[in-house]
């Protein structure tokens, strides 16, 4: 987990020794900065501010992608339990699955217990869940998570697919729940092949990630007023958010050129339209499981 005191001791070491290394690096960056102000101090502004927030975003990218990998590992690792492999009960799909929402909660406890002990003992992980093949609900933990489903078909989410198709652990863009109070959800999915034909796929190993912990994160830095750290899935959906009078609220920033540079693996700063007003956006792409999701630090130009 990050935290804020470390962060800001990095940050004030290293931040002065990245100037003159920022006002090399990113020229275009600070002339596109003059040539929008018409500034002269602007380069100054350009060369400090460039410097701090690459090693800033730097800091976020490597922290995010501790958290996806770390709870990948685990699901990978216990997806190739005996236990978890073994789906002797799906036979009483056929009487629970729509009234249920898949097995009873007696049915296949042991599954269920390695998906408690993984809900425990991982704050990133609030449900993990075990999918059929044709996409029905098996299980999911909590069970209270099972009582509340809302479809007992999980064969139209990208993470279902992607688990499917690659045959390899698929991390899910946003998922945005239909309870308006909800918080935003996502998953990173597991192949679970059979004990007996490693190559017969029985189903797919699931754990819904808990964005608010990237939220509590981000919001931790106390950043200044006006500056705006989000995280975003790989189709341009908010993750998570610094500002917490707008972490609740659903936002795209597909459009921006800043996402669209890190989707495509680049990081740097450039400057893009937000809300009407223009600023000053560093980048930087964070990489797992199939998938890009992006790290976008906002700030307004000097006036």
């Amino acid at each position: 987990m990050l935290r804020i005191k470390g962060y800001t001791a990095i940050l004030v070491i290293f931040s002065v020794a990245c100037i003159g290394m920022a006002t090399i690096s990113h020229p275009n960056h600070i002339n596109a900065i003059n040539n929008n102000t018409g500034n002269s101090n602007s380069t100054i502004f350009a060369a400090t501010t460039i410097a701090t927030d690459n090693l800033i975003t730097n800091i976020l990218a490597k922290n995010l992608e501790d958290h996806l990998k770390k709870a990948g590992a685990i699901l990978e690792i216990t997806s190739k339990l005996p236990q978890v492999r073994n789906v002797s009960y799906a036979n009483l799909l056929n009487q629970t699955l729509n009234t249920l929402q898949g097995i009873p909660e007696y049915a296949d406890t042991e599954k269920r217990q390695v998906a408690k002990n993984i809900v425990h003992s991982n704050s990133d992980l609030r449900e993990v869940f075990f999918i059929m093949p044709n996409g029905d609900a098996y299980l999911f933990e909590p069970y209270s998570t099972q009582q509340n489903l809302t479809t007992n078909n999980f064969a139209f989410r990208d993470y279902f697919q992607g688990a499917i198709k690659t045959n390899d652990t698929y991390l899910g863009n946003v998922i945005y729940p239909k309870i308006a109070s909800s918080f935003r959800a996502g998953a990173i999915a597991i192949p679970v092949y059979s004990s007996k034909d490693s190559s017969n796929i029985v189903g797919v190993w699931v754990g819904g990630i808990d964005f608010r912990v990237f939220d509590k994160d981000l919001q931790s830095l106390n950043l200044p007023s006006g500056e705006r750290v989000v995280y975003t899935g790989y189709k341009g959906q908010k993750i998570a958010d610094s500002d917490i009078n707008r972490s609740k609220t659903a936002e795209s920033f597909a459009t921006l050129n800043s996402f669209k540079n890190a989707i495509n693996g680049k990081s740097g700063s450039t400057i893009d339209t937000i809300d009407n007003t223009k600023m000053l956006v560093t980048y930087r792409p964070v990489m797992a499981f199939h998938n890009t999701w992006t790290v976008l630090l906002m700030q307004p130009l000097p006036p």
